[in-house]
């Protein structure tokens, strides 16, 4: 029999050790296990605004998981059915867009946990999260080593924001700029003073909680600003943005004014 497959991520935020991580969006295995072997803490795999499904999902967390990243899964949605199917192809981590109460952080929390204390359904025998059947004693062991994060992307959210941190089994909460920004009246504005000082004091609420903040900032200042404030889990990257700043920047070298390459003509 094979040992349960333990959740570092979970460990290291109950822990409060930062971790800092990358978007992955581009839906490809090759693409995820080169990232894998970059330094990140842990890598998003995400299925909300990206072309994921389960079997995308299951071919990218194969091909990370002999590095030392720690994949996040991201659904489309909270939908329960949904959930089950990124737990049994083994995420441990998901993080859930758009919850906006407690109810519906309590629906998360009983979707990735068997029962009595949960509703996840019992199929995991047939799948890769309990390495088909080989995990000794899975069932038993499996809900200790699930990590719920949650979205708060709405004023509605933050309204809430208290109660989702409290609600047992919620082990973090992200905040999304990009939804709250226009959630509040300023739509891609994620730097303007009112929606930076919501997520400042957010963080400060959830940490109250005991629970872990977490928020995707591309700006490397806001970024550490963030972390000082007491986030936890930080995404500084988003793997298209890099793949086309990195191909952008190579182009304009060679291709400047006064280089041999932009004064090169087609065919010569």
């Amino acid at each position: 029999m094979l040992p349960m497959p333990q959740n570092h991520f979970k460990a290291a935020l109950a822990a409060k050790q930062a971790q800092i991580g990358l978007w992955v969006g581009l839906c490809n295995a090759n693409a995820a296990e080169a990232l894998a072997t970059t330094g990140y803490d842990w890598l998003l795999l995400d299925g909300e605004h990206a072309p994921n499904d389960p079997a995308s999902v299951l071919e990218q967390l194969r091909a990370v998981a002999p590095y030392p990243v720690h994949p996040v899964v991201r659904p489309v949605i909270g939908d329960v059915a949904l959930i089950k199917q990124y737990l049994d192809v083994g995420a441990q981590t998901l993080l859930v867009p758009m919850v906006d109460t407690a109810e519906q952080a309590e629906t998360m929390v009983k979707a990735m946990r068997y029962a009595p204390a949960g509703i996840r359904g019992m199929g995991a025998a047939l799948a890769r999260a309990s390495r088909y059947n080989q995990v000794d004693d899975y069932l038993a062991h499996a809900d200790a080593q699930m990590c719920l994060l949650v979205q708060a992307e709405t004023t509605t959210a933050i309204a809430n924001l208290e109660a989702i941190a409290n609600t047992e089994g919620v082990d973090g909460v992200f905040f999304g700029p990009a939804d709250l920004s226009a959630s509040m009246g300023y739509p891609g504005q994620p730097g303007h003073p009112e929606v930076v000082k919501t997520m400042l004091d957010g963080i400060a609420t959830v940490r109250k909680a005991g629970k872990a903040p977490g928020i995707l900032m591309t700006d490397p200042v806001q970024a550490q600003r963030y972390l000082d404030a007491g986030a936890l889990f930080v995404a500084v990257g988003v793997d298209m943005l890099v793949l086309v700043a990195a191909a952008q920047a190579l182009a304009q070298r060679f291709k400047a004014p006064g280089t041999a390459a932009a004064a090169a003509k087609p065919g010569y």
